[in-house]
């Protein structure tokens, strides 16, 4: 799987966009493989499964679903808390979301499926043929697949109806506000109702 992180990473991301503190997350994931549940700030933990040396937990918000994955027992057992050191990487801070209501731009190499409200800048380098689709809401629309990259790597970019005709091979665009799918087993942004899409002069992502 390409660009695949490790658990650690994946924990110290979550740490930073739900603001709970790495050596909590860490010891409620420990607290819930015991004792099958435990609660972190605003996110539940609970132990789902055992699969040999792993245990696959299951994090949620309310009713919403964050992640389920498996973590070793070896990475539960370490002394020095992993979580809260892979949390200082520079890596983990570009992912953080600013609250001044700035978009922080992402590079596509760090872009990963279920992340939402996230912003981009690349390159048009393709844009596919539009096909005619029946939409769920009972109605046609055209939809167009295209071929996005910056300086760390590429993605399909869906692009419905106005969309299509917004952009061009070569453009810079600055996407806000999108969300990561994986659509036939490949990774995909999507700008939903409240995401924009519009053309800039240079990419320069933080």
């Amino acid at each position: 799987m390409r660009n695949k992180v490790s658990p650690g990473e994946y924990l110290a991301f979550l740490s930073i966009k739900y603001e709970v503190d790495p050596d909590k997350l860490f010891y409620a994931l420990i607290s819930a493989g015991e004792n099958q549940d435990s609660t972190c700030g605003d996110l539940s933990i609970k132990f789902r499964d055992k699969l040999k040396d792993k245990i696959v937990f299951l994090i949620t918000k309310g009713t919403k679903v964050v992640a389920q994955f498996p973590i070793s027992n070896e990475f539960l057992s370490e002394k020095n808390n992993p979580i809260k050191n892979l949390s200082k990487t520079n890596l983990l801070h570009r992912r953080q979301i600013r609250k001044d209501g700035v978009p922080y731009f992402v590079h596509i190499m760090d872009l990963r499926t279920g992340m939402k409200k996230v912003s981009v800048k690349a390159r048009v380098l393709e844009i596919a043929t539009p096909i005619l689709v029946f939409t769920r809401f009972g109605n046609y629309a055209s939809v167009a697949n295209a071929l996005i990259a910056d300086e760390t790597g590429a993605i399909k970019l869906c692009l419905w109806n106005e969309q299509i005709n917004s952009v061009s091979v070569g453009d810079t665009i600055q996407i806000e506000n999108a969300n990561v799918s994986t659509f036939r087993g490949e990774r995909q942004l999507r700008i939903g109702k409240r995401g924009m899409l519009s053309e800039v002069e240079e990419i320069n992502c933080q």
